[in-house]
């Protein structure tokens, strides 16, 4: 098979395949199989028609057709793959040339124009610096966490008095629009500055008593009337507050294992120290990836970015909305270059991903989406979706590793060790040895099988 590649623009190209009569065989051998299993010749079985015979029922045309478009995903993938190429969207494929009706001559050629992706130079990980936020924890650090925790065991109780924020209020809502009453809803218990309701509640809400009523207009969010001025009626018919349980040794005991309120304390202040030294490891990712970025021109595919603007307004049903689709559209450039980044950054640093990594997103992302691990697992695996959750584990494990090149301080100039989050090259090797009798998934390989496993939009080819 031979292929030559056109350069159209930094992010499309043009392969032009030519395929001979002997590498097409394989494919015109299985269209006869194929459409002989389905047609019917007395005196002859199923699969077992002459080859003659049936070019007679169907015409040789059909065979040919069934042949190339059998053949095509196959012949594209290796002229990818040859080419070196990461497509980034389906191909727009065109055939030129189709073997002869009669004989053995002639092979296919066609063309297949496509968006990749664009070829960028990351600046050397050596001699980088990223700087993350000191871990430093403040007395009012912990009060907040023991706040939380008293909230959580806190009680509800009513009060003789206005409304302000943080309470709890019984309401009655009614919304109108012009002269018709389009919603209504009884006894819903609301706390006021959570914001999770009607805009404008909050401000309704603050100062009125139990059993008092007033009016406010507001953009209704849901239903028919979605984007409608509504003129909304609320009644307070309880004014509550939470009462919080005293923070003494008391209250140790029974919300903790510990016997006395400074022992919490201390377990809380941990806690905060751990969750700020976690959230260095994400300061330290999103710093280095912008540093890779700095003065880095990543072109994005039009196409690409346009199919996928496409699939979320439709999915909102927002096609028409044009501030949105603008603002939709920066989103998926960003997304997009980001991606573009993150990939170039795996294949360069050859990162792989074990199956016990892969396994353990997966189980993860299960848990996000309240399913059970094993049903999960096998949703994506029927959807083709794996080589995609492959690459996203490599993307994450590619900033990872690159961590471990560069220097990471806080902002006192001290080194800061994320081992704990980013592992270590020893955790890989380890992982790796583990991992000899099984598999390990090339990144590359899977962002391949992703991007270009499929050769959808091309049209039928016709003989």
């Amino acid at each position: 098979m031979k292929s030559a590649v056109e350069t159209l623009d930094a992010t499309t190209v043009k392969l032009t395949v030519e395929v001979s009569y002997d590498e097409l065989k394989p494919s015109i051998d299985h269209a006869y199989e194929h459409i002989g299993s389905q047609v019917q010749i007395p005196g002859f079985r199923k699969g077992k028609i002459p080859a003659r015979l049936l070019e007679q029922r169907v015409g040789r045309p059909a065979v040919i057709e069934h042949a190339v478009n059998d053949g095509m995903p196959t012949f594209y993938r290796q002229a990818v793959a040859e080419a070196d190429l990461r497509p980034l969207g389906q191909p727009e494929i065109e055939v030129t040339e189709v073997p002869a009706l009669t004989g053995t001559e002639g092979g296919l050629t066609f063309t297949a124009q496509v968006e990749v992706r664009p070829v960028i130079e990351l600046p050397a990980l050596d001699g980088l610096t990223v700087t993350v936020e000191d871990v430093t924890v403040a007395d009012e650090d912990v009060d907040q966490r023991l706040t939380a925790l008293r909230e959580r065991f806190g009680t509800l109780v009513g009060v003789d008095r206005p409304a302000a924020e943080g309470d709890f209020v019984v309401v009655d809502l009614t919304a109108a629009v012009g002269e018709e009453e389009v919603d209504s809803v009884s006894g819903i218990s609301y706390q006021i500055g959570s914001g999770n309701m009607l805009e404008g509640l909050d401000e309704a809400l603050t100062g009125l008593s139990a059993g008092e009523t007033t009016t406010f207009e507001t953009a209704l969010a849901g239903g028919e009337h979605a984007g409608e001025t509504a003129l909304v009626t609320v009644t307070a018919t309880t004014v509550k507050t939470r009462e919080l349980p005293a923070a003494d040794d008391d209250f140790a005991q029974m919300a903790s294992e510990f016997d006395t309120v400074e022992e919490l304390r201390e377990d809380l202040r941990g806690q905060v120290a751990r969750t700020k030294a976690q959230s260095q490891a994400v300061q330290a990712r999103d710093a280095l990836v912008e540093k890779l970025q700095d003065g880095l021109e990543i072109p994005v595919p039009a196409g690409v970015v346009e199919a996928e603007v496409h699939r979320h307004l439709e999915s909102e049903g927002r096609l028409e909305d044009e501030e949105h689709r603008a603002e939709v559209t920066t989103q998926a450039q960003d997304a997009l270059r980001n991606q573009i980044l993150l990939d170039t950054l795996a294949e360069q640093l050859e990162v792989k991903v074990g199956q016990n990594e892969l396994l353990e997103y997966l189980v993860s992302a299960s848990r996000q989406y309240g399913m059970d691990p094993n049903t999960f697992i096998r949703t994506v695996d029927e959807q083709g979706q794996i080589p995609m959750m492959i690459a996203e584990v490599g993307r994450s494990k590619a900033v990872a590793v690159a961590l471990r090149r560069v220097a990471v301080v806080d902002a006192s100039g001290q080194p800061v060790d994320l081992s704990e989050y980013i592992g270590t090259d020893e955790d890989d090797a380890a992982e790796a040895a583990f991992e000899t009798t099984t598999e390990s998934v090339d990144v590359t390989d899977a962002l391949e099988a992703d991007e270009a496993d499929e050769v959808d939009g091309s049209e039928p080819a016709k003989a």
